[in-house]
């Protein structure tokens, strides 16, 4: 007896339909959000409010102290104790000494000499304009306990993170899915190997249902015309790839090289709205726009030794990649040992070292670009050319910057003349030769080959 069967069907049908068939995941309960820190009041010792006392510590005395740490002046926590026990100085010296240090220190007030050498003779500057009951207020706030940063949350699975007590885990709920599904695997095989054995004990032979036809590859060599149009449209094709190939050749939109010393153009530019000018400040008044000094970063890194970040903690994309607080805070270390600047101390080593920066934007030799002709005479803004900087991690080269694309600005952006006598004169005379009241960059000979190649 001999009968021809799809005798898989079944085993594909149960197979398929356990594979596609809707799986509800119960996810872990969100952590409950931080909440917001609370400078606590200490009216009853001091007389002060500690969170007006936090505001005017910032406004005032932020740029040169901090309370855990020394910094251009000593570190502050408890100060008005730790002047009392060490030295035997009341709340009156400190508001001699705010309100006028540089009259302290002539007087030749023992301790108040003893600081102005210990640092170096940096002279604190003095705040007449502070009322005793705004003294008595930041007094409160440096004798206020400190309190506990809340920690960020990190993504399920992440280094800090126990599971939520409130729900299942879902690595148990998957692991108990790939067992269930491992046993129905297992009992399918079971099922057909049963009904195999069933079916030769009967006699019954199962044979595949075949048609017999030409395999494709000789079927497609014997059809001359698909062959034809097959070996045009290869032939189309490659040179097609082979010229863009080419023509991406020293093209190098998209480069975003590893820094050794890693910045944040996100951190600065956008957070922070630094302007692009402070730091390249070169960009203003000659060709290049030059690699801002490690002096430059020090102004404000003085000061800013570690990073506190946004006050919502780092987002789930920044924990991913790994930029957290100790990480920007790290690389923030990495520009002290650069600079040689003694964190302790408070003063510069003389071990620096250069960093060793890797060019990103880098046009031929035979190309002539001047920054301040675009930035101080143009008036173009910094992103037509390098894209949104404020909101690059890693700044990469954002304009293809190759000779059409620099053309094609060239005939579509208007030349601002306003204020300037010298392209006023020669607006006037070309808007007469061509009979437009804008001009483009091209119209005033921006398009000769002698403007970028010399």
């Amino acid at each position: 007896m001999k009968k021809v069967l799809y005798r898989h069907l079944f085993s594909k049908a149960l197979g398929l339909s356990l594979l596609f068939s809707p799986i509800s995941f119960f996810a872990q309960e969100e952590a409950a959000t931080p909440t917001e820190e609370v400078v606590a009041d200490v009216a009853a010792d001091t007389g002060g409010d500690a969170a007006k006392g936090k505001q005017l510590f910032n406004q005032n005395c932020a740029a040169c102290h901090a309370l855990d740490r020394k910094m251009t002046g000593p570190a502050l926590a408890n100060v008005e104790t730790r002047l009392a026990d060490d030295a035997g100085l009341d709340r009156e010296w400190l508001y001699a000494w705010i309100k006028n240090s540089p009259g302290v220190i002539a007087s030749g007030d023992a301790y108040a000499n003893k600081i102005y050498a210990e640092y170096n003779q940096a002279a604190m500057t003095p705040f007449p304009t502070l009322s005793n009951q705004d003294i008595d207020d930041i007094l409160a706030y440096t004798a206020a306990p400190p309190s506990t940063p809340a920690k960020a949350t990190t993504p399920s699975g992440g280094d800090g993170g126990q599971p939520s007590s409130g729900g299942i885990s879902n690595e148990l709920i998957l692991a108990a899915l790939a067992l269930v599904f491992g046993l129905l695997v297992i009992m399918l095989v079971l099922v057909n190997k049963t009904l195999r054995r069933i079916a030769e004990a009967n006699g019954i032979v199962l044979e595949e249902e075949k048609q017999k036809r030409l395999p494709l590859w000789k079927a497609f060599v014997k059809n001359q015309f698909l062959v034809l149009v097959s070996a045009i449209f290869l032939l189309l094709a490659s040179a097609y790839f082979a010229y863009g190939w080419m023509m991406q050749v020293g093209v190098d939109q998209g480069y975003a090289p590893v820094q050794p010393i890693h910045f944040s153009h996100k951190i600065h530019a956008g957070d922070n709205k630094i302007e692009c000018k402070y730091c390249h400040s070169s960009a203003r008044v000659s060709k290049t726009s030059g690699i801002p000094s490690l002096n430059v970063c020090m102004n404000c890194h003085k000061s800013i030794y570690q990073y506190a970040g946004n006050p919502e903690g780092p987002s789930a994309e920044d924990i991913a990649n790994g930029y957290t607080n100790d990480f920007y805070t790290g690389e923030i270390k990495k520009l002290y040992k650069a600079v040689g600047w003694d964190e302790e101390n408070q003063k510069y080593t003389g071990e620096g070292r250069p960093v060793e920066w890797v060019r990103i934007h880098n046009l031929p030799d035979f190309a002539y670009f001047n920054h301040s002709q675009h930035v101080s005479v143009a008036g173009i803004e910094c992103q037509t050319c390098h894209g949104p900087v404020e909101e690059m991690e890693i700044v990469e080269q954002f304009s293809p910057l190759t000779m059409g694309w620099c053309i094609n600005c060239h005939r579509e952006t208007n030349v601002k003349v306003e204020g300037n006598a010298y392209y006023e004169a020669i607006h006037e005379e070309l808007s007469k030769k061509y009979g437009v009241d804008k001009l483009t960059a091209a119209m005033m000979g921006g398009l000769e080959c002698g403007k970028c190649h010399y």
